[in-house]
Formats: C-alpha cells, sequence, structure tokens
C-alpha cells in the first residue's frame, strides 16, 4: 500500500502520526499523576511503569512492525536510539528546572533502582549483540531474559519504594512527591480509578495506531531517500514516537511533579528495552541481535553509557554545575551529540 505513494504523502503521514503522538502526551501526564495519587503508588512507581508503557506504545509498534518487514536495523535502533533521545530529554528538563539540579531535587530511591536495572537490560542486550548467534524457534535466549528481568525489576522497584533500605538525604531542595488526593478522597462517584485507568488505555491504544503508521512511513522513507535504516531508526522515528516522553516530561517538571518527570523518562526506557524482545519475536529470519551492523551497536553502547552517566548524577545529586544544570545532565547532552555526529558522518 505505501510502496505507490509518493514522497510528499509519505512524509505528511508520517507527521501527521508524529503530531498525534505529540498531543496524547500531555493528556497522559495528567493521567498518569492522577492514578499516581489515586492508587497511593507514587509518581516515580507509576510514571516508571504506567506512563513508561503507554507512552512507549507506539515505539514498541513501530519496532515490531519493522522486524515483521524483515527491517531488523530499523527494529533494533529504533528502540536504542529511543533510549538515547529520552535520556537526553531528561537533560532538557533539567535545563527548564532552574531552581536546582532536577535530579537533586528529584531524589528517589526507586528512580535508583530502575536506572540500575535499565544498564544491566542494555547490558544483557549488548551480550546477545556480541555472544554467540543463538536462537531457539528463531528467537534469542536473551529476549526471555530480557522479559523475566524487566518483571522482576518492577517487582524491586516497588518493593523498594514501599521498604526503602535507605533514604536519600532530605536538603531545602528536595522535592517531595505529595500527592494532591489521597485514595479515601477519590471513592467518590466521580473520583473512582476505573474511568482514568479507561481514559489512559484509551490514548495508549490511539498512540500504537501511530505508531504502526510512524513505522511504515519510515521505513518507506528509507527506501526513497537512499538513508539507512539505522539513520531512520535512531534520529527520525526514535525521536518522533518519543516525542510523548518529552512533552510528559517538560509538563510534569512545569507541574512539579519532578519523580513522575524522572521517572517516565527511566521507566521508558526500561521498556524501550524490551522493544528488543517483542521484535526478536517478530523477526523471522534468525536472531535479531545477530541481524543488526556496528551503526546499530553503536547507539546500543550510546544509550548505556547515558543510562550510567545518569545513574551517577541521581546518586551523587549535585545541586548546581555547568549552566545551572548538574554534571550528569552535560554528560548525556554531550554523549547524544558525539552519538549524532558520528551517525551524520557515517
Amino acid at each position: 500500500m505505501f510502496d505507490a505513494l509518493s514522497l510528499p504523502v509519505v512524509v505528511g503521514l508520517f507527521a501527521a502520526a508524529g503530531l498525534t503522538i505529540a498531543v496524547l502526551g500531555v493528556r497522559l501526564t495528567s493521567l498518569a499523576d492522577r492514578l499516581g495519587d489515586r492508587t497511593g503508588l507514587g509518581e516515580a512507581v507509576v510514571g516508571g511503569v504506567l506512563l513508561g508503557l503507554a507512552t512507549s506504545l507506539s515505539g514498541t509498534v513501530v519496532s515490531v512492525t519493522a522486524a515483521l518487514d524483515g527491517r531488523a536495523s530499523l527494529a533494533f535502533s529504533n528502540a536504542v536510539g529511543g533510549i538515547a533521545a529520552q535520556t537526553a530529554f531528561l537533560a532538557l528538563a533539567d535545563l527548564l528546572y532552574r531552581r536546582v539540579n532536577m535530579e537533586h531535587a528529584a531524589a528517589e530511591l526507586a528512580s535508583v533502582v530502575q536506572a540500575a536495572l535499565l544498564s544491566l537490560l542494555l547490558a544483557v542486550a549488548l551480550l546477545a549483540v556480541t555472544g554467540p548467534d543463538i536462537a531457539v524457534l528463531g528467537i534469542h535466549p536473551a529476549s526471555l531474559a530480557l522479559v523475566i528481568l524487566y518483571v522482576l525489576g518492577t517487582r524491586a522497584t516497588a518493593r523498594v519504594r514501599q521498604r526503602p533500605m535507605w533514604h536519600p538525604e532530605q536538603t531545602r531542595d528536595t522535592r517531595t512527591d505529595t500527592p494532591e488526593e489521597s485514595p479515601e478522597e477519590s471513592t467518590g462517584a466521580r473520583g473512582g480509578i476505573a474511568p482514568l485507568l479507561a481514559q489512559f488505555l484509551g490514548l495508549a491504544l490511539v498512540l500504537g495506531a501511530a505508531g504502526w503508521l510512524i513505522s511504515k512511513t519510515g521505513g518507506r522513507m528509507s527506501d526513497m531517500l537512499g538513508v539507512s535504516e539505522t539513520a531512520v531508526g535512531a534520529l527520525l522515528t526514535a525521536v518522533t514516537t518519543s516525542l510523548p516522553e518529552l512533552i510528559t516530561t517538560l509538563a510534569a517538571v512545569r507541574r512539579g511533579a519532578l519523580q513522575l518527570a524522572l521517572g517516565g523518562i527511566i521507566g521508558g526506557n526500561t521498556f524501550d528495552v524490551l522493544f528488543l524482545s517483542a521484535s526478536d519475536v517478530a523477526y523471522r529470519d534468525g536472531s535479531l541481535y545477530h541481524a543488526v551492523g556496528l551503526g546499530d551497536l553503536f547507539w546500543l553502547v550510546i544509550g548505556l553509557t547515558m543510562t550510567a552517566v545518569l545513574l551517577l548524577g541521581l546518586i551523587v545529586r549535585e545541586r548546581r554545575g555547568i549552566a545551572g544544570i548538574g554534571f550528569e545532565s552535560v554528560g548525556v547532552l554531550g554523549l547524544y551529540a558525539l552519538g549524532i555526529a558520528v551517525q551524520a558522518v557515517r
């Protein structure tokens, strides 16, 4: 169907899908914040799991659709490129929050655990790419390992928030997660959890449909323009499908929901690693991890390095650094700029 379309039409459809993804992100932020208050789970957990999953849905569909079409590089680079882009969004949010370094103010143990989990998942993916070419029914064992680690890590994150073994030092700049409404206050006819959850799921499904369109038009643009699938995946589809994360992060920071902003990005990135598992299942020509090139592997390493820098920033909690932001934000932006520069000269 898309093979018969002209380049302007393909670009127009791509832009329309991207705009749809961007607009819905604002509404998802508000719903996730309210769900965090009403369920009592808090911004970091809800942001990291529910919001991260929903805003990542369009990216999931892009990678799976690309894998089904046999576009291994597009599927892989869309996933790992999105992780790099979304981590860079945190640095932009840090620039917006001028009071103090955002990672200092948004101190939350759950976010530290999620960042460590994300580093582990990316390391497992790196092991799969650089290890032996193994596949059972066309699926690499690492894909199953990623799912298991994600489930166990998510449970550990919720448990840590409920019963932390240590607490971040409270300073005058620390912003705590104070619910705007308690679960008891939301049990009335208008304040139940079910209506909010139904709205949330409905918007997430629309994001998934937009993601399918992004994948089809993105792959078509790669063919028509002669641009590598790695470049399209890492810098075009990944950034476009990550627009909800950008919008939700900036909107959450403006509302003072710093844990939601931080948890949404890290949790979304953690869920994005599962794009690789889903894409490996959808890719029927063997292991996805061994069908990609060095360019795709480069973006995986960039994402892993950016996450490690962010994790250090969450632990050190520098109050203020260069340009009023922490060293981790400076490092993250520098690494992302490096990734773009390397991609441009390939």
